[in-house]
């Protein structure tokens, strides 16, 4: 189920109310089975290219034939060019106060991630995100081992999921449900954090400083929770010097950490050391310069990426434009002109790494000339997406926390993802399980969009960016090095802590 055809298939399917989706669930499959044979059908037909047409903003000196590309898929081959020449260009801050999804416009790749995942009316983590929390903490060593932890992890699910629908009074198959490390390992998880924290503290700004917390994106608090909890029964003299502070975007998961902070005698200690900033990172304007530390637990994942194709007879990039028609689908277009944002990505990149990094096409010439030659070649590169809002956001720590150490934990490699260079995965939650696609263009709020990090190429424009020093380890050294890893060890010996991330970094500054 990964195919442009599925995703086309869900978005009808989401545009309907949610009792005449109900209704269409019964056909989903013979609609997929239909697909999958008109996507035959199509691949014997047509040829897998790009297509120049007439646009604005092409390079001095191109033909204007040349100016832009329409990438041809395997769903649609419709000329669009007179649409994207009339259609205005919109960002996501744009869309911000918009209440339904736009149709007849054009923007950046970048602006419909973010519009998608964001918009406060329709965006996935404003409306469709629930958080999954087991319950009660784990008894890793009564547990045998790892199949019997993830056979209770599903009953626990089940559990979770069938009490929701109870008090909903139906079911709902399009629940987007996911969890996180910090409460699958709680408190173990946000515990090594918290002794990562202390020990950092107290060796380098103790007692000259207080001890100041930023976390973004903090899901239902529990991390914050784990660590304050921590700190305050280890350290008191520290924890009397802590103040923990909550950037969230989303309305509702500011009000979950809310209320996750107010649940139990034992949170509502910390009120008075925690704030909740209900606001994006991006629209920060306060100078913090105090020392302090910042949290991006699982964050660059779901940062908007733009998306570049390249040229294989100059290597020149062309980025990508999504337009939207009056009917809600999405064409891509590619511009040999770069915005400024994707333009000084590129340059700091390249600076900061010496030029080594991938790249989405044969890099001699040679091969990019046989690779051309097969037949039903395309004459553009494989897409590659660029962390540009991951520039920005280390723009804003330099800026406006100079004092900073930042600690991020993220994937470095995903499965199921599109095709492409640091390709993102692209899925939805349906009938309690999880359906990959094949492309980012989905109906806007119902897809998680996460990417991997590219951590060797993010250190070094981390660095350049803001002068620092840093170190990645495996999400297992870190472990290993600041949790108490017997706490989570199966009877077997296996331990889910270790071995569940093995497909996770955690880069610090030093």
């Amino acid at each position: 189920m990964d195919s442009p055809i599925v995703a086309q298939l869900f978005r009808q399917l989401f545009r309907h109310p949610a009792c005449q989706s109900r209704r269409n669930l019964a056909t989903l499959s013979s609609c997929l089975q239909h697909g999958r044979l008109q996507r035959k059908h199509l691949q014997q037909q047509r040829r897998h290219m790009a297509i120049r047409n007439t646009t604005r903003g092409a390079k001095q000196g191109l033909p204007e034939k040349e100016s832009h590309w329409q990438q041809r898929t395997e769903l649609f081959s419709l000329d669009m060019s007179d649409e994207y020449k009339a259609y205005p260009t919109v960002t996501a801050n744009d869309l911000r106060s918009r209440r339904e999804r736009p149709r007849k416009v054009k923007m950046l790749m970048r602006d419909f991630i973010e519009d998608s995942l964001y918009n406060p009316h329709y965006g996935y983590f404003s409306k469709q995100v629930v958080i999954f929390t087991p319950g009660e903490p784990f008894d890793f060593n009564s547990i045998h081992d790892e199949p019997t932890f993830h056979a209770e992890l599903g009953r626990r699910y089940t559990e979770f999921e069938d009490l929701l629908d109870a008090k909903e009074g139906r079911p709902d198959d399009t629940r987007q449900l996911w969890h996180t490390p910090t409460e699958l390992f709680r408190p173990y998880y946000g515990e090594a954090i918290a002794r990562y924290l202390m020990s950092n503290y107290v060796m380098t700004t103790y007692p000259y400083h207080d001890l100041i917390i930023y976390e973004m994106g903090a899901g239902r608090g529990t991390l914050m929770l784990n660590i304050l909890d921590y700190i305050r029964d280890i350290e008191p003299a520290v924890y009397d010097r802590t103040k923990y502070k909550i950037i969230e975007i989303s309305p509702s998961l500011a009000a979950l950490q809310n209320s996750q902070l107010l649940s139990s005698a034992a949170s509502r200690g910390h009120a008075n050391k925690v704030e909740i900033i209900n606001k994006s990172i991006f629209d920060w304007d306060a100078r913090v310069p105090s020392p302090c530390f910042f949290l991006a637990m699982e964050v660059f994942d779901n940062f908007a990426h733009d998306v570049l194709r390249y040229d294989l007879d100059s290597e020149e990039p062309l980025q990508g434009t999504v337009l939207i028609d009056g009917h809600g689908d999405f064409y891509e277009f590619y511009e040999p002109v770069l915005d400024p944002v994707a333009a000084r990505y590129l340059r700091v990149r390249h600076a900061a790494t010496g030029g080594r990094y991938r790249v989405p096409y044969p890099t001699t010439r040679a091969a990019r000339w046989l690779k051309k030659q097969l037949p039903f070649a395309p004459n553009l590169s494989d897409p590659e997406y660029i962390p540009t809002r991951l520039m920005q956001f280390f723009d804003i720590l330099e800026r406006h926390f100079p004092a900073h150490r930042l600690v991020t934990s993220d994937f470095h490699t995903l499965p199921d993802a599109v095709r492409g260079l640091n390709a993102p995965v692209v899925q939805t939650r349906f009938q309690r399980r999880m359906v990959p696609v094949s492309t980012p263009l989905v109906h806007q709020g119902y897809f998680d969009i996460l990417f991997p990090t590219d951590f060797a190429v993010v250190e070094a424009v981390y660095r350049a960016l803001t002068g620092k020093l840093t170190r990645v380890l495996s999400h297992e050294h870190f472990m290993r090095s600041w949790a108490y890893v017997e706490d989570t060890r199966t009877r077997s010996g296996e331990n889910p802590l270790l071995s569940w991330y093995r497909n996770a970094s955690v880069m610090v500054t030093v």
